[in-house]
């Protein structure tokens, strides 16, 4: 019979992907590692790792093993969470990984919520701003219960083993112009654009580091043309900002708008492009009090920002380019 704790350590290393910094990361040395995983070794009877450079790469036994241990850990967490419900009362603490506009639009939300309705017993939030894929990294090492993240319908993402997934909301990609610009090229305000239209503009786009740089890149050529760039900023408030400025023309999701818009002219696509705005929770985890509380008022808050009229900044008309 298989030890848990070999077995999480194997999930771990598949993680960090060396023994230094596995044992960096449980605080064990280097040697009890190596032992633990020779003997999880002995016990399958097949080899689980092998050497790749400095790393160490799992086998196909090994990712076989990894597999059945996201299950079994995740059946271990659900236990400890149906424990956790019968004692209640305690307060938690819930690490939530989210990227920058989910959090502007939703922490809020959640925030007024937990406090409003469960006080006395409402989880402590601790908050990091990641990309999604730094926040599903950080969920799978334990660094985070809940991760806040985002899928374009033309970048879908796939479900991390050993997670489990649920959607809160989806949020339109929009194309924001300065008024002189969508004059020029007679785009009445909110009518839907086709990119293809502003293929000649100057473009501000989202770092490269993003996916959001992905995205933009694939949907203008989708409509047959490489954007032309004068502009790089991961913060989509600079690159509304800039395109207040007449600097040029933006992909922007509705979420990461500012608040006040004046001054931009904003666009539906002909080609709908959407964000997806999901939240991931280990296997098993979505049953611990603490967590279900926040997960409840990640979705009571998604369904309040997903209302058309719950912002009032963006009126689309009908028909259009």
């Amino acid at each position: 019979m298989f030890d848990v704790r070999r077995l999480r350590l194997l999930r771990d290393l598949s993680l960090y992907g060396t023994v230094t910094a596995t044992a960096e990361a449980l605080h064990l040395s280097g040697p009890a590692v190596s032992q633990q995983l020779a003997t999880l070794e002995k016990e399958a009877g097949l080899p689980l790792l092998e050497k790749q450079g400095r790393t160490l790469r799992l086998t196909a036994a090994g990712r076989l093993l990894v597999e059945h241990a996201e299950v079994i850990l995740g059946g271990l967490s659900a236990a400890e969470a149906d424990l956790r419900a019968l004692r209640a009362g305690h307060r938690g603490v819930v690490r939530v990984a989210v990227f920058p506009s989910a959090a502007r639009a939703l922490l809020p939300r959640v925030w007024r919520t937990l406090t409003g309705d469960h006080e006395a017993a409402s989880p402590e939030l601790r908050i990091a701003e990641h990309e999604p894929g730094p926040a599903v990294d950080a969920l799978r090492r334990r660094e985070a219960d809940l991760a806040v993240v985002h899928a374009y319908s033309l970048l879908p993402r796939v479900l991390p083993p050993g997670c489990e997934q649920h959607r809160l909301l989806d949020d339109p990609v929009l194309l924001a112009l300065h008024p002189e610009t969508a004059a020029r090229l007679r785009l009445e305000p909110g009518r839907k654009a086709d990119l293809a239209r502003v293929a000649d503009e100057n473009w501000l786009l989202p770092g490269p580091e993003t996916s959001c740089h992905e995205l933009t890149q694939r949907a203008c050529g989708a409509a047959g043309f490489v954007p032309r760039a004068t502009a790089l900023a991961s913060d989509f408030s600079v690159l509304t900002a800039l395109v207040g400025a007449a600097a040029g023309v933006a992909l922007v999701p509705r979420m990461a708008l500012p608040a006040d818009t004046t001054g931009i002219s904003l666009h539906p696509l002909a080609r709908p492009v959407t964000r997806t705005v999901s939240v991931l929770n280990r296997t098993g985890d979505a049953r611990q009090p603490h967590l279900a509380l926040v997960l409840d008022a990640l979705r009571l808050a998604a369904s309040e920002a997903d209302m058309p009229e719950s912002s009032g900044r963006v009126r689309i008309a009908g028909g259009g380019l």
